[in-house]
């Protein structure tokens, strides 16, 4: 049977397509349709703005995130000064500027629906 290029798709994040490494972090990437689906891992002591700010070559995140967080405590600091804590079970929309960072001893594991497609890239 032909395998068509359009249409359902089904891909493992255990083996991603891509994966992007940062300090203290690394995302791993499944390209689904016309959308990129990350699974990021972020340990203790990650923040954006210390670890990810090199790469991206802002002050804040710029990116857009939609997302579940599996396991593991973050807080998300708006640059409005809006501050908002993600834990397990916890779904968010996270807009553009934006720092964020890991809470205690356990690593955070999120999976993104919109903004993984630069996330990490130098210069995105």
């Amino acid at each position: 049977m032909p395998v068509a290029t359009a249409g359902l798709q089904v891909k493992s994040l255990d083996r991603p397509e891509e994966t992007r490494h940062f300090e203290k972090g690394r995302v791993d990437l499944a390209h689904v349709g016309e959308s990129v689906v990350g699974r990021a891992t972020f340990q203790p002591g990650w923040k954006w703005s210390e670890c990810v700010k090199p790469l991206a070559g802002t002050d804040l995140c710029q990116q857009t995130h939609i997302g579940y967080v599996i396991s593991g405590r973050m807080a998300i600091l708006m640059a409005d000064g809006t501050l908002k804590e993600a834990g397990p079970g916890d779904a968010m929309y996270c807009p553009p500027g934006h720092d964020a960072w890991v809470i205690g001893n356990e690593p955070v594991v999120t999976l993104d629906f919109a903004g993984m497609a630069t996330y990490a890239k130098p210069g995105s």
